[in-house]
């Protein structure tokens, strides 16, 4: 294919009339795509991802500026239409059935601004936009915000027509009661109970819920219903879409202007702004880059390097937690190797045991809090004692530091100053834990206590490092514990 330079300078050389007949066919070709951009619409492999998804509610979490307001304008005119294109296996609407469709956003100036924009094209070039041209019909206008359209008719494949009505978030929950429509988009994100009330009205028929943002404002109530393991459901599914998604299919940028956009935003906000991961600003507890505490999975961990595990106990919603690192005490540098969560509907011991002795917990000391004193209300046995009944070699006392005490915040801070000085480092496959320093965060000065169940297990791990042991294996197959302090110390390097 040709570059629209190299096919203007042939244009050029042609005798006058054929010139003329090129350039009208290039005019014709040109405005049949500006009024029908499905012919050139080709997804990125996560906006067809949140496509084809099968779950009623989708969030779409992408970086500014990647697509994702595109993509839930293109899926509107699909529903909107009846007109699916080859590789579509997501959800479909009967052909003999035209939709009734809410699109909202922020505010009557933003709603206009962005998904009647997408949907319809911009001010004065109605039809521009991912609904095709000849399939808009009649619509009318809003009052109160110049060129808002409160509601239009789109042309479905039965004969008949799907409707449209645009909404915005500051006219409250209650504009949103009453009505029963066959799908919502929510392009920005809404408010809890504005959201609440816009799945209700799509109840009736299960319609699809999708929501386009970048997570600006972190853990909010929205953000954290799809975050939640605790409370997800087939129904209910997350898509994530980063600048390097779209740099590695060649999209609309490559590796060095992704760079250059990333470089310009403030530090806090780069993982929302290029990532689409929940932004907490100045309320995140480990405001760090990820990379820079990440190591590769392949990277060998030497067999010499003093090993320690940490459990953090399962009450109530909160699962049961272990961490697994290992120590190279010359450099002081700790590497978490292995991660391990799971909540029962009671705190099942045996089931968390068999777990933990995978990761080598009978022959690696495990640390753990100071509540594992507490008795159980079956025999009052205490906890951590029943972790040592099933095998597990628990350290005979609560974690503390070694001067005492096992306050959080003293705990947090050395493992943020390990985590600034690379003293630090976590495997990149510890993918629940990394969910978790993400959304670790304060609220009014106070450590959120929600989704840090691994990371109260890293802090009882860095806290007890003291008894980090060293297992290696023997050649007849058995296990020899050497512990740090007894080992050939000169062996010991940085990695």
């Amino acid at each position: 294919m040709i570059s629209v330079e190299e096919r203007n300078k042939l244009i050029l050389k042609l005798p006058p009339e054929e010139r003329r007949k090129a350039l009208a066919l290039v005019k014709e070709s040109e405005e049949r795509l500006h009024f029908n951009q499905w012919e050139t619409y080709k997804p990125y492999k996560k906006q067809k991802e949140f496509h084809n998804c099968p779950a009623r509610e989708r969030l779409f979490s992408a970086g500014n500026q990647l697509g994702k307001t595109y993509a839930g304008g293109m899926e509107v005119a699909y529903h909107l239409t009846g007109l699916y294109p080859d590789w579509w296996t997501g959800k479909r609407f009967p052909k003999n059935k035209p939709i009734k469709a809410w699109v909202s956003g922020d505010s009557g100036e933003s709603t206009r601004d962005n998904p009647q924009r997408i949907l319809c094209g911009n001010i004065g070039d109605w039809g521009a936009g991912t609904i095709p041209k000849n399939l808009l019909g009649k619509k009318s206008m809003a009052r109160g915000v110049p060129d808002l359209i409160d509601n239009f008719a789109v042309k479905h494949v039965s004969g008949k027509n799907s409707q449209v009505f645009f909404k915005s978030y500051g006219k409250g929950r209650e504009k949103w009661q009453g009505e029963t429509v066959d799908l919502i988009w929510f392009d920005e994100e809404p408010p809890p109970d504005v959201y609440s009330e816009g799945v209700t009205r799509t109840n009736k028929v299960l319609g699809p819920n999708i929501v386009t943002f970048t997570p600006l404002k972190g853990m909010s109530e929205v953000v954290f219903r799809f975050y939640d393991e605790n409370n997800q459901s087939p129904d209910r599914e997350i898509i994530q879409m980063t600048i390097w998604d779209v740099v590695e299919e060649g999209g609309h940028y490559d590796k060095k202007q992704a760079q250059q956009i990333i470089d310009a935003y403030p530090e806090h906000e780069k993982e929302a702004r290029a990532e689409g991961k929940p932004m907490l600003g100045s309320g995140r507890i480990f405001p760090i880059t990820e990379d820079s505490i990440k190591i590769d999975n392949d990277y060998q961990v030497p067999s010499y390097w003093p090993q320690l595990m940490a459990m953090d106990f399962g009450w109530g919603d909160h699962p049961t937690a272990c961490i697994k690192g290992a120590w190279n005490r010359e450099a002081d540098r700790l590497i978490l190797t292995e991660e391990y969560r799971r909540r029962e509907p009671t705190d099942i011991v045996s089931i968390h045991s068999s777990a933990i002795r995978a990761m080598g917990g009978t022959d690696i000391p495990i640390a753990w809090p100071h509540d594992g004193k507490m008795g159980n209300k079956y025999d009052g046995t205490e906890v951590s004692q029943m972790y040592r009944d099933q095998g597990l070699y628990m350290l005979e006392e609560h974690a503390t530091f070694d001067q005492g005490g096992f306050g959080v915040e003293p705990s947090i801070q050395r493992c943020y100053e390990r985590m600034k000085t690379g003293r630090l480092m976590i495997m990149s496959h510890l993918t629940m834990l990394f969910d978790e320093i993400r959304m670790y965060h304060r609220k009014d000065g106070k450590v959120v206590n929600v989704r840090d169940d691994l990371i109260a297990a890293m802090r009882y791990l860095e806290m007890m490092l003291r008894f980090a042991e060293v297992v290696s294996n023997r050649f007849d197959g058995e296990q020899e514990t050497i512990y740090a302090d007894d080992h050939d110390r000169s062996a010991i390097s940085g990695y």
